[in-house]
């Protein structure tokens, strides 16, 4: 069975343990990078990462846009948006349907 992972510093995740998620906090970009690789190659169908830590580790992130497994999905943490998840959903949408759907008003 599929599991569901939370990475980022300390304070924007531990919430998500209450949630029944398992979550790995880190300290540094380097940390966060190795985290990724050693979830994504295990049993985690969805890896949910802050923005911030995505933001730091994209070359890493970018390795696993084409497989179906894991989804790496962008949150925010708790210094707030970046834009980064929004752009992502919308580069995938575009990707999907080979149109932008989503408007800026």
């Amino acid at each position: 069975m599929y599991k569901i992972a939370v990475i980022g510093d300390r304070d924007s995740i531990y919430g998500f343990a209450t949630l029944g998620l398992d979550t790995f906090p880190v300290l540094n970009a380097e940390e966060g990078a190795r985290k990724l690789d050693e979830l994504a190659h295990s049993e985690y169908a969805i890896i949910y990462i802050t923005e911030q830590l995505q933001g730091k580790i994209s070359s890493t992130v970018e390795k696993y846009r084409d497989q179906q497994l894991p989804a790496i999905i962008p949150i925010p943490g708790v210094n707030g948006n970046t834009g980064n998840g929004m752009a992502a959903v919308k580069r995938l949408v575009e990707q999907a349907v080979g149109s932008d759907i989503i408007f800026n008003n």
